[in-house]
């Protein structure tokens, strides 16, 4: 019986739609993009091997032609496709409406080329009701929407291949640049450049605790001395000067004689100001608003909200979570509107419906807000019990910032009062309180807002006081405080930040994070994006010689531009051609790599200058080939790979630079009379007895405990590492003596061939003989498996919802939940990992195996007989050859707008 075939990106969208449509239908996912350019050299086809742009996969010389490859292991899906096609009737391209869909749409109709009709279906939910009418109003393919997406595709192929290989000649190998991603990692070292420029102030100030009658005391803060503003933290510079000279600088001496004049006395209320307090709600959640929120109240990252959005809309939950737009549909706002009048009542529904203009630069998604899916709204308790807990989380963070963008405004009242006291030496002193009374909830009844930045609805109630009311001073407490510098990223903020540049897209926010952290140019020092200093390197030379590609103005130009050929408004074409070829005397990118090329100083860009010593010495930090390094004079240190850029102050670094580098003399054996050395080795640092002397054994070595350092390990212990194997004693069943030592897997047991390992390395001298025999009779474990009690417990996984645990592994330390494990990167440690982070690492290492599943292993070929060898013929000696081009590194490339 005829079908029609419906094919879509993914499996779980598949057999959520297939779900929805009977037996005339059979659905089936492409898994994906099926083609893109070539990766490497082995993707090019055989008959355009010869081809000197092959490699590149673009003609840029015949109008940008691509060159599209189906991936390897997409091939057997492709096969399916087609295998399925012979048996339909028609087919319907149900990939995502925007334009990574269009396109995947379009790439499915170019390789599978069917014989038979041809519809596209589009849906921006996933509900009986929306794939109905989806089937029911078919439209045609968008070209202009695949051309744009092909024109951001091949935009990014050419900036990644013509200015990555920049990065490797003059920074290091295996480096890349991206369109956006360089423009992410720039804002991410200016903010870190801020900080290592910022010079803190200190300042001190007075709150007061006042009451008045019978009524509740209150606080008020210092405000004015003699009429004089008193100074707070805005009112310095990032020098740490104050920006004005009419602003009274209280330091600690002024604080307390004015706290200490002021005591015993009363104030006066001096004014009483009374506003109305109003708050609007925010709009429904866009792709970026969602993100920040789902980072400030879930602590998830942008890859985590993303994973967890995409499952829920494929699943028919909520509505397409790429989107600019901030529009609800009239549907929606009938569903929410009634929604509001059944659970909070009809006062908190507004006379008419709420429509919000979209804010975002370069908007151009076409789809709604990210809101719940259908015609009726499902509550967070009426969707629990299909949801595991991250799941309901966002859930119901999407279900209320819906509801509530359809909600009355909260409004209420707020008073300040401005109360003055004469101190003992004829000072004015003024104090200041707000408080704000929120008399009708509106929005905030489903929506919290207290961890946004512009929150005011905090409640505060003051007395009733008019002008001239007295207040007694019960209690003045002085404070000192220190100005702090600018807040570094999260990735939170960074999405928001990129989006108010208009640069990237919704569906590449989350990528755009991940990669920046991927490449070694950014690392998380709790939620807080850190720059490497390889990340300085590349952002100075991308601003000192390729200015234009990280400007802000011009990258978001880009955007402008593609979102034009999206609408029909130009070619992509020639706008191709005059990015990459110039247009009269403005050079294209291809030019400006070879002509600048030879200008960039290499020293110059991987040099960071941390200040001088006491002697008036430059020191410098540089990168270098095997990592981050300090320089003074011909002094040199390597830099810790988790030292933050902004810690890196002069004393620390001359700190490094002057530490002991080894090969110090501890003192002398008293056995043997030989000098003790301590030496940092290749595998680690370690102690030595005696010198190497040709014709003699070879020194006793052992290798310092993972507690010791070079510099303060002391001959007491560097005697007791040689001691080791120490002898814990013999076995009294056999008479085979035990012993403890160190390893390269960790500190163990050993008799004759049969060992344990043990916990820590301090029990290689304290463990007894009873102990080593009831470890011995244990079952034996793999090498480094300890039987050790967790580093720490949390809470569970929302996912799986079985508790993490950290735990110290072979190769450090990791966290688990008893079904994947995950190991701590850079930034991380066993003191402040949280739960949020463990479960963003958790997420993170699911992504990955599920994204790179372990291919089966193929069975041994069989050899062929060998064949008889024939002598060798004398061969003229072959002229060398030039060394190949390295292949692109992975991710040259870096499909900064790829979905």
């Amino acid at each position: 019986m005829p079908q029609s075939l419906v094919i879509v990106e993914s499996p779980a969208k598949a057999r959520t739609i297939a779900g929805y449509l009977g037996d005339d239908f059979v659905v089936e996912s492409s898994i994906g993009h099926i083609r893109d350019l070539p990766r490497n050299a082995a993707d090019v086809p055989a008959a355009y091997k010869g081809e000197k742009w092959a490699r590149l996969g673009i003609d840029v010389d015949n109008g940008f032609k691509p060159l599209y490859v189906v991936s390897p292991e997409k091939k057997d899906q492709v096969r399916r496709l087609k295998s399925l096609m012979k048996e339909a009737d028609e087919l319907l391209l149900a990939t995502d409406e925007d334009r990574e869909g269009e396109a995947i749409a379009w790439h499915l109709l170019e390789v599978l080329n069917p014989r038979i009709p041809v519809k596209r279906m589009v849906f921006h939910e996933i509900t009986p009701e929306a794939i109905q009418r989806a089937i029911d109003s078919p439209r045609e393919l968008d070209r202009r929407l695949v051309d744009a997406q092909e024109a951001r595709r091949l935009l990014d192929r050419l900036y990644g291949y013509e200015v990555s290989p920049v990065l490797w000649k003059k920074v290091h190998q295996g480096l890349s640049a991206g369109r956006v991603q360089s423009v992410a990692t720039r804002i991410v070292v200016e903010r870190e450049r801020e900080r290592m420029a910022f010079v803190a102030a200190g300042y001190w100030d007075i709150e007061g605790t006042f009451a008045a009658g019978a009524e509740a005391p209150f606080t008020a803060k210092l405000v004015e001395v003699d009429d004089q503003r008193v100074a707070t933290g805005r009112d310095f510079g990032q020098d740490g000067r104050l920006k004005s000279d009419d602003i009274v600088h209280l330091d600690e001496t002024a604080a307390r004689g004015l706290a200490a004049g002021l005591d015993g006395r009363d104030a006066t209320v001096q004014s009483r100001e009374a506003k109305p307090y109003r708050r609007r709600p925010g709009a429904p959640f866009t792709t970026s608003t969602y993100q920040q929120a789902a980072g400030r109240k879930l602590r998830l990252s942008s890859a985590q909200a993303m994973r967890v959005a995409q499952g829920l809309y494929e699943r028919g939950f909520i509505t397409y979570m790429r989107t600019d737009s901030t529009t609800l549909s009239e549907t929606a706002l009938g569903a929410a509107r009634t929604q509001i009048g059944e659970k909070f009542g009809s006062e908190f529904v507004p006379d008419a419906p709420r429509h919000y203009a979209t804010k975002a630069k370069n908007a151009q998604e076409a789809h709604e807000a990210i809101r719940p899916a259908g015609d009726r709204f499902r509550t967070p308790d009426e969707v629990s019990g299909e949801l595991n807990k991250q799941e309901l989380a966002v859930y119901e963070l999407i279900w209320q910032r819906t509801v509530a963008s359809q909600m009355t405004d909260a409004t209420g009242e707020t008073v300040t009062l401005r109360l003055g006291a004469v101190a003992a030496d004829e000072r004015r002193a003024t104090f200041s309180t707000s408080g704000t009374v929120i008399k009708h909830q509106g929005f905030l009844k489903a929506y919290d807002t207290r961890d946004e930045e512009d929150d005011e609805a905090a409640e505060q109630r003051l007395p009733a006081l008019e002008q001239g009311d007295p207040a007694a001073i019960r209690a003045l407490e002085v404070e000192g405080h220190e100005t702090q510098p600018p807040a570094r990223y999260t990735e939170a903020s960074l999405v928001k930040k990129l989006e108010e540049l208009g640069v990237g897209r919704p569906s590449t926010y989350a990528s755009i994070m991940n990669t920046i952290q991927d490449r070694g140019y950014v690392w998380k020092k709790g939620s807080a994006l850190v720059p490497s200093f390889t990340a300085f390197s590349v952002v100075t030379l991308l601003e000192q010689h390729f200015g234009d590609l990280i400007d802000y103005a011009f990258t978001a130009q880009m955007e402008n531009d593609l979102d034009s050929i999206a609408g029909g408004g130009r070619d992509a074409e020639p706008w191709l051609t005059q990015f990459y070829f110039g247009l009269n005397d403005d050079p294209g990118l291809r030019d400006k790599v070879s002509d600048r090329l030879g200008d960039i100083d290499a020293r110059a860009v991987n040099s960071i200058p941390i200040g001088a010593d006491e002697d008036g010495v430059l020191v410098v930090a540089r990168v270098g080939r095997y990592g981050p390094y300090l320089e003074r004079g011909e002094d040199r240190a390597s830099i810790p790979d988790d030292l933050p850029p902004d810690e890196l102050t002069i004393p620390k670094a001359i700190e490094f630079i002057e530490a002991p580098k080894g090969d110090r003399v501890l003192g002398e054996d008293p056995e043997t009379g030989k000098e003790v050395f301590v030496k940092a080795g290749r595998f680690g640092p370690y102690v030595q007895l005696g010198e190497i002397v040709d014709g003699e054994d070879k020194p006793k070595t052992g290798s310092l405990f993972s507690d010791m350092e070079v510099g303060t390990v002391t001959l007491e212990q560097a005697l007791q590492l040689l001691s080791l194997p120490r002898v814990v004693g013999a076995d009294p069943a056999d008479g085979v003596e035990i012993t403890a030592q160190n390893g390269r897997y960790g500190p163990y047991i050993t008799k004759a061939k049969d060992s344990r390992s043990l916990e820590a390395e301090s029990e290689i001298f304290s463990i007894t003989l009873e102990k080593a025999l009831e470890l011995l009779a244990q079952p034996k474990r793999r090498r480094g498996q300890k039987v050790t009690a967790p580093l720490k417990v949390f809470d569970p996984d929302p996912v799986t919802e079985k508790p993490i645990e950290m735990k110290d592994g072979r190769f450090g330390p990791y966290v688990t939940d008893g079904e994947t494990n995950a190991s701590l990167r850079k930034g991380d440690s066993v003191e402040e990992m949280t739960h949020e982070r463990a479960v963003e690492l958790l997420a993170d290492r699911r992504a990955k195996i599920a994204a790179n599943p372990k291919k089966k292993k193929k069975a041994p070929a069989k050899k062929k007989p060998a064949a008889k060898k024939k002598p060798a013929a004398k061969k003229k000696a072959a002229p060398k050859k030039a060394p190949a081009e390295k292949p692109a590194a992975a991710g040259t490339d870096t499909d900064d707008d790829a979905f």
